[in-house]
């Protein structure tokens, strides 16, 4: 659990605020009068975010929806931004016991070459699509820094918005990585609750809890205009996970207003090794409750639905709080060309396959705006 060689460690007491909120958090100690008194607020502080978290708060989603919708409509119109994610490599250095790509699971590995790189980016660029997402397993060896630096220079011939998500790096090579072109970062914590991130990660360097919990300041430091939080919902306390998430979030933009926030809220998915792994006690419900939450607590901020969710479930949301959704996905290693067979397997299965095409159509029908970029560069 501790830093490891080349391990970067900054100054920093947000990590330490996060934890012990998330520790004193008491969900069961709301009632329905709270929940009650959070949704009648015009601003939402860290006590209305805590109440809307908590079980009572269950009995009024109706209510929270519509005040996320509003509050959604009130910042973003209703524009919903498309993305697609692009796995370039699938090697990982890590023992997660929850995840396709831990590096005991007997599984097809694959990175892809240059070439093939730009090819993928060719194809979903072709699609209509600006902005991409860069995904790696968690290498050094096999994914280094330059390696995803140099797909971040091709990506930018292709799409005006790159984010990335990928192993934990230090502040000079987030640097090094914005100056290739990427905009963003997003790293998922997975779980606050740290005797269980120890339980759940056996070795490699994602043990390091510290290291982890501070890569969205290094990210900052090192120049990117956007972080984006989340934690894998069901691995834990789901709600004391989520308010750890936010919390952290909000941190984090207090200290730095320039930067743009997303939350993502993945729920736990089946993977190909282990067939006991499901989103146990977080179901839609609680799913909407964790969205119209951070909508409410956070309005400015950014949040993504991704395909591990179904289709009728994502269009509900976009509907609601979600502004960002991804579509013609593959998890798989080389799987944009058509014809082409996955050079590596995927890390978890999705739930929604439509097309960018079909997305595109479902948002218009919602009566929404798809968007592929708003960004304009000088």
């Amino acid at each position: 659990m501790a830093y490891q060689e080349g391990m970067e460690r900054i100054d920093t007491d947000i990590p330490r605020k996060v934890i012990k909120r998330m520790e004193a958090y008491d969900y069961h100690a709301y009632t329905e009068k709270e929940v009650k008194a959070a949704l009648a607020k015009e601003n939402c502080g860290m006590e209305e975010f805590e109440a809307l978290l908590s079980p009572a708060a269950e009995k009024f989603l109706e209510e929270m929806a519509q005040k996320a919708r509003g509050e959604t409509r009130k910042h973003f119109g209703n524009s919903v931004y498309m993305f697609t994610p692009l796995y370039i490599a699938n090697y990982c250095e890590n023992y997660c016991i929850y995840c396709g790509f831990n590096c005991h699971n007997n599984i097809k590995r694959a990175r892809l070459k240059p070439q093939e790189v730009e090819e993928e980016m060719k194809a979903v660029s072709a699609s209509g699509l600006e902005e991409i997402l860069i995904l790696t397993g968690e290498s050094r060896k096999m994914s280094d820094v330059e390696y995803i630096g140099e797909a971040v220079k091709m990506a930018r011939k292709y799409f005006k918005v790159i984010g990335l998500e990928i192993y934990p790096v230090n502040t000079e090579e987030y640097a090094y990585l914005h100056g290739c072109g990427a905009d963003y970062v997003t790293v998922f914590q997975e779980t606050y609750d740290s005797d269980k991130y120890e339980r759940l990660h056996l070795s490699g360097h994602k043990r390091s809890f510290p290291y982890r919990i501070n890569a969205q300041e290094r990210a900052i430091r090192g120049g990117m205009r956007g972080v984006g939080f989340g934690a894998l919902l069901g691995l834990s306390d789901f709600r004391k996970d989520a308010l750890a998430a936010g919390y952290h979030a909000y941190l984090l933009q207090q200290k730095y207003p320039h930067a743009e926030i997303a939350f993502s809220c993945p729920r736990l998915r089946p993977i190909l090794t282990n067939e006991k792994i499901n989103p146990g006690d977080v179901h839609e419900a609680q799913l909407l409750q964790v969205v119209c939450a951070y909508r409410i607590f956070m309005p400015f901020a950014s949040i993504t639905i991704s395909t591990r969710e179904c289709e009728r479930v994502r269009d509900n949301l976009i509907g609601i709080a979600a502004t960002k959704i991804s579509a013609g996905v593959s998890v798989g290693i080389g799987e944009h060309l058509e014809g082409e067979d996955s050079k590596g397997d995927e890390q978890f299965e999705i739930s929604d396959g439509r097309s960018v095409e079909e997305v595109f159509h479902a948002i218009e029908q919602a009566g929404m705006q798809p968007v592929m970029s708003d960004y304009v560069y000088v």
